[in-house]
């Protein structure tokens, strides 16, 4: 029989190694929420398009941002009307002012937040290394659709604008981490 005195270490064995493992699945497990949930303004990837494409329509901001960057960064179009449920493409700029070469990341979200997940892209540069030589300019695309499913949420169904703001960081400010 075990005694008591030699239980309450294994207890807490067992306790740390639970917390342990939890804490290395914090991150996927929260990544894994916000994809399916559209929390905090995460959009949703797809690999097909809609197949029914509704009469109402939603204007698209773009906002764009850089950090820590010497680019120059901007959307073709600022705003777009686009048909829930059509495939869309936006063209963005980028423009190396510096005279070295340099690399950055484009991340973004979508607000309101709570739209996130009717926001699903086809293609984008996003979350991907992008080098441009000194002085280069580059002309990346993202291909995206609002989901017909967003007519049955009564959150967003009244929606009549929402904004994609993407900010593109340095490489360097990833190794700082």
């Amino acid at each position: 029989m075990i005694k008591k005195k030699s239980l309450t270490p294994l207890v807490l064995i067992g306790i740390f190694v639970f917390m342990l493992g939890l804490s290395y699945a914090a991150v996927p497990l929260y990544d894994l929420f916000c994809r399916v949930t559209g929390f905090g303004g995460t959009t949703q990837i797809s690999n097909n398009a809609p197949k029914v494409v509704l009469n109402k329509v939603v204007s698209v901001r773009f906002d764009t941002n850089v950090n820590n960057l010497p680019w120059e960064f901007k959307a073709k179009s600022n705003v777009i009307d686009v048909k829930v449920g059509q495939v869309n493409k936006i063209e963005f700029e980028v423009e190396n002012y510096s005279g070295e070469p340099t690399a950055g990341v484009a991340s973004f979200n979508v607000s309101p937040a709570s739209f996130g997940k009717y926001y699903s892209k086809l293609g984008c540069f996003c979350f991907e290394k992008q080098e441009l030589k000194a002085g280069e300019k580059a002309t990346y695309v993202m291909t995206f659709y609002l989901d017909p499913e967003m007519v049955n949420d009564p959150s967003v169904k009244n929606l009549e604008d929402v904004t994609m703001s993407y900010t593109f960081f340095s490489t360097d400010y990833y190794k700082q981490s």
